[in-house]
């Protein structure tokens, strides 16, 4: 008779596996070029789409150093330090020095928060028709265990193998 202990290891490997395939699919769809095009569209606003993720992440995870927000988007940071640039050029986001006063870090300027405004009522319109047939109990419950888990996840060590 094969143990519980066993039963539940084999129950939470399968759910991982499902879990790792719904991850793969959400970042899948929001890593299209066409959904920052659509998000652009619906909020209306003209931005290069190579500068949308970047402009939300500075918004988001501002103040941030160009390396930090180059791992974070997937990109080389010579190609973010360029696109920051330009960022700042078009008034959406400036340098200022860190903490760490070798390092300038990026933050939106009010233009730019009023660009990232528009973005968060589109996706508000969005998210709202997606969640339209779901109870209110399971959207809390959603939210609650993703932040859980993002957290968790984010607490990681980037070694595994060094927490022997």
């Amino acid at each position: 008779m094969a143990s519980t202990k066993t039963v539940q290891n084999t129950h939470i490997s399968d759910q991982l596996r499902k879990l790792h395939g719904a991850l793969l699919d959400i970042v899948g769809i929001m890593n299209r070029p066409q959904r920052d095009e659509f998000l652009i569209e619906a909020a209306g606003i003209r931005l290069d789409r190579a500068l949308f993720p970047l402009l939300v992440g500075v918004e988001r995870f501002g103040p941030i150093g160009v390396v930090e927000l180059a791992d974070r988007v997937g990109r080389d940071y010579t190609t973010v330090s360029r696109q920051v640039a330009k960022l700042e050029s078009l008034g959406l986001a400036e340098r200022k020095p860190g903490a760490d006063r070798r390092v300038r870090e990026a933050v939106i300027t009010p233009k730019g928060k009023a660009m990232t405004d528009l973005v968060d009522a589109a996706r508000d319109r969005i998210g709202r028709g997606i969640f339209e047939s779901w109870d209110a109990r399971d959207i809390d419950e959603l939210v609650r265990l993703m932040r859980k888990f993002a957290d968790d996840f984010t607490n990681l060590p980037a070694d595994p193998s060094a927490e022997a």
